[in-house]
């Protein structure tokens, strides 16, 4: 029996409402040894209250020592083993997007970056350029031709972009050309395997073809391609935990991730105070809500400390709007730790707080990594949080006799 038989099994219906806050790429570093982290520096007077009513603890997206990336740090959360269910960042921005991708189909996300005169990288993100500029890039990149095979091209937000080739005997076994570095060349999109040679000769093509396109531009002259992937097959919240399931999610990679474990897409925020909102509104037609808070994870992936600690206090002060809903279960947890340190995801657990009538709260008064260490749930791995919410919010039976 898998753990997914045994939910199933034991997977009870009653009134009770479940939120999972997860503010991405939450857990952080100190700048200089014996600092504090961005989460610790930041003034959090409603978590920490919550932490005290709680039990808090470490979560370990995927296995100690491995850095996840956001579609196995959000699988993992949403109880899907991020080693047996893989899903490529293509196909999740796509499906954010509301692509319905069919069974001839592969997609890959993209971002813009700057070249310079010699081809290398300046910027990776092509400056963060602003959706409505980049929406005009998107557009030139129509006309883009490539015998045998269907090309879109979609824009996204800001320097992201999705590009679906839909043909016979493609396959998404195809290594990224970002190079995660400045001063280098985008890398050749290269097959992992045979079957993939056909999907890199169609990416390689198309990258020559867009870089003459966009030779002209300023910011994004060039690109890079990501998590080539076709839509994979995932049993769905209600399958599942027998869950109505919402998103509120404002980028949308993490309102693909909702769509494809069956959640249902709920508004269009794009602001914190907009997505509480939106929590109210659909508050009494749902059982779980997934709330997806971005900017933690950006402001650590630019190095800015001093803003993450900001977008954390922000966080916050939205924290007595979802309580005054009151939850029987809310999770605050983030999909991997960013810190500001090192500019990227890492591999350090990542702090989380659950918060339920039904809790055994285990003394601690804050809620930041230092005391997450000391809680009660201990260091676990993700793949076990919703098991956890589901049995605080009294949805399971008993096992066995």
């Amino acid at each position: 029996m898998t753990t997914h038989d045994l939910v199933r099994e034991l997977a009870e219906k009653n009134t009770t409402k479940i939120v999972l806050l997860v503010a991405d790429g939450l857990g952080g570093l100190p700048i200089e040894p014996g600092g504090k982290t961005e989460l610790e520096t930041a003034k959090t007077p409603n978590l920490d209250q919550l932490a005290a009513r709680g039990t808090s603890g470490s979560s370990i997206p995927v296995l100690p020592g491995i850095t996840p990336g956001s579609g196995p740090g959000h699988l993992g959360l949403f109880g899907y083993d991020p080693l047996v269910f893989k899903i490529g960042r293509g196909a999740l921005e796509a499906t954010g997007i509301g692509f319905e991708l069919g069974p001839k189909d592969v997609a890959a996300r993209g971002n813009f970056c700057t070249l310079d005169a010699s081809g290398l990288i300046t910027d990776r993100r092509a400056g963060r350029i602003a959706s409505e500029e980049s929406f005009k890039v998107v557009e030139r990149l129509q006309g883009v031709r490539i015998d045998g095979v269907e090309t879109f091209v979609k824009p996204v937000k800001e320097h992201r972009f999705v590009v679906v080739f839909r043909g016979d005997g493609l396959d998404g076994g195809v290594a990224d050309t970002d190079p995660q570095a400045v001063g280098v060349a985008p890398l050749d999109p290269v097959a992992n395997s045979p079957a993939a040679a056909k999907t890199a000769a169609v990416a390689k093509e198309f990258v020559r073809q867009a870089r003459a396109i966009l030779a002209d531009e300023k910011k994004a002259n060039g690109m890079v391609l990501r998590g080539f992937a076709a839509k994979p097959a995932l049993p769905t919240y209600l399958d599942l935990y027998g869950l109505r399931a919402a998103a509120i999610a404002v980028y949308p990679m993490y309102k693909g991730l909702a769509r494809l474990v069956g959640m249902t897409l709920v508004g269009q925020a794009q602001s914190l105070d907009e997505q509480i909102a939106e929590l109210s509104k659909a508050w009494n037609d749902y059982d779980f809500f997934f709330f997806h808070f971005k900017y933690t994870d950006s402001t650590g992936e630019d190095g800015a400390f001093a803003e993450k600690v900001k977008r954390i206090e922000e966080l916050d002060r939205a924290i007595p709007a979802i309580m005054k809903l009151s939850p029987d279960v809310l999770v605050v947890t983030g999909d991997h730790s960013t810190p500001s340190r090192l500019k990227s995801h890492s591999w350090h657990p990542v702090p989380t707080l659950l918060v339920a009538d039904t809790c055994r709260p285990d003394g601690l008064t804050e809620f930041s990594e230092r005391a997450c260490l000391r809680g009660g749930l201990g260091m676990f791995e993700a793949k076990h949080l919703m098991l956890l919410a589901m049995a605080h919010a009294q949805r399971f039976g008993k096992y066995g006799a």
